[in-house]
């Protein structure tokens, strides 16, 4: 058998028998996309897929680096940190290239009842869940920039951060060129996908900054975008170490670079799989049903801002003119809007959302597009007229402006009833105590504009 093949817990069983494995890696999506597992003896994990077994919700309170953010009932000094059962999803299969055949099963897992609340993957599910009773099945596909230096995890902080060297010393936007050179890193990062199971749509330099890289991948169905999102995201970081080099898909980590993006692609069908957002009868061929979700995105997309951009760093990358937006403006084939729509062909119209950053766990950041979509299809919300030409030399009304700090961002969400009705006040509490938490922290810490500007003479 192979792995593509598993369906279920039997055939999941029946591989391993197969192959005599002796560890399998499991792993679970925290907050951050961040996946964090454990190779796992092969009885244990036999029982595990009737049983589930324990991991501590702690990891939804928990940047990356392991800071433990104020999170009352994950992190406070009454919880105790007890394990939550998890389940294995034997579907998730996958194979790592680098570990032998005895150990090479990856396979995700997920809170069940008991920590579904948090659990970003489970959060996925239910807006797909609602999709379906509206009778949609939603695609998607994630597209990522990223930094890659000739740095290593340790180098590049015994420099403080600083004067990193880049892979390259100028940018290059596609330039043939430079991916010959280093076809070698293609190579490892393209072989490693195709290893386990994550279809890519194309590889090729960006324009933001020397060293920055993009990675479209192919869309898929529902769950399975997200679960391709974050295993790339991990095991591309993965090849990079191994090869000696850093990646790093921080939102924006210079002044002197534009930020890294984690746009997301969606469109939807009926049940019986046929397109929806497609109308030839229409102006630009956009039916009813793709002008109501667009609609839907714009009123909602200011309020949950905060699944997109998670983190404090996330708002550096909303500046005007470097391809992020600062608000929900849409526009055909209009890279300065933050909605895109792709008009063509029924198979290949869909939405762009340019507001995500690759900092963004995809499993939130789907989730989050979806439910705003769907709901302006519930409630037929027109979006506004459309934007020609560029964005950011436009006025565009209030209504339609995205939170422009971190705090601003927190309490929309916080407040938001959309956000609680979709989502669940478990999970908004809880989401909105650990923005705060990163939010107080970083607020009292000094940076090195303000000791340039104050030092000498304050």
């Amino acid at each position: 058998m192979e792995s593509d093949q598993v369906r279920n817990c039997d055939d999941l069983r029946k591989l391993i028998d197969e192959r005599d494995v002796d560890h399998v890696t499991v792993a679970l999506p925290d907050m951050q996309g961040l996946l964090r597992g454990k190779y796992m003896a092969r009885g244990k994990f036999i029982g595990a897929l009737d049983h589930g077994f324990g991991m501590p919700p702690v990891i939804f309170a928990l940047d990356p680096t392991d800071v433990i953010l104020d999170v009352p009932g994950l992190s406070d000094e009454f919880t105790g940190f007890p394990d939550a059962t998890v389940e294995v999803i034997p579907q998730t299969v996958r194979e790592i290239p680098w570990e032998p055949i005895h150990r090479n099963l990856f396979v995700m897992v997920s809170h069940g009842a008991q920590g579904s609340a948090f659990c970003p993957r489970a959060l996925y599910s239910k807006i797909a869940a609602k999709a379906a009773t509206m009778g949609f099945r939603a695609f998607h596909a994630c597209e990522f920039e990223y930094a890659l230096f000739n740095e290593t995890a340790v180098s590049a902080q015994q420099k403080g951060y600083r004067n990193l060297e880049s892979t390259v010393p100028h940018k290059g936007y596609s330039v043939l060129q430079r991916q010959e050179v280093r076809s070698d890193f293609y190579a490892d990062l393209m072989d490693t996908m195709r290893c386990m199971r994550v279809p890519l749509e194309a590889v090729h330099e960006e324009i933001g900054f020397p060293g920055q890289l993009e990675t479209s991948l192919q869309y898929s169905e529902g769950i399975t975008a997200a679960d391709n999102a974050v295993i790339f995201k991990t095991f591309a970081k993965a090849v990079a170490q191994r090869r000696g080099q850093l990646l790093s898909f921080m939102a924006r980590w210079s002044n002197e670079a534009d930020g890294n993006s984690g746009h997301v692609h969606m469109s939807l069908r009926d049940l019986e799989g046929s397109p929806v957002f497609h109308d030839p009868d229409k102006e630009g061929g956009i039916s009813d049903t793709m002008r109501y979700f667009i609609g839907g995105l714009q009123k909602m997309l200011p309020e949950i801002l905060l699944l997109l951009a998670p983190n404090l760093n996330s708002f550096k990358r909303f500046v005007p003119d470097i391809f992020a937006p600062t608000s929900v403006a849409w526009g055909q084939e209009n890279r300065t809007t933050a909605l895109r729509a792709i008009t063509g062909s029924a198979a290949s119209q869909r939405v762009e959302c340019r507001i995500p950053g690759a900092d963004a766990n995809p499993y939130l950041s789907l989730a989050g597009t979806l439910a705003a979509g769907l709901y302006g299809i519930e409630h037929r919300i027109e979006p506004s007229a459309e934007t020609v030409g560029n964005a950011y030399l436009q006025k565009v009304p209030a209504k339609l402006r995205l939170p422009e700090t971190f705090g601003e961002a927190i309490e929309k969400f916080s407040r938001s009833k959309f956000a609680a009705e979709c989502f669940g006040e478990p999970f908004v509490t809880t989401f909105v105590a650990g923005r705060k938490s990163q939010e107080r922290e970083f607020r009292s810490l000094i940076t090195e504009a303000e000791l340039e500007r104050f030092l000498e003479l304050s």
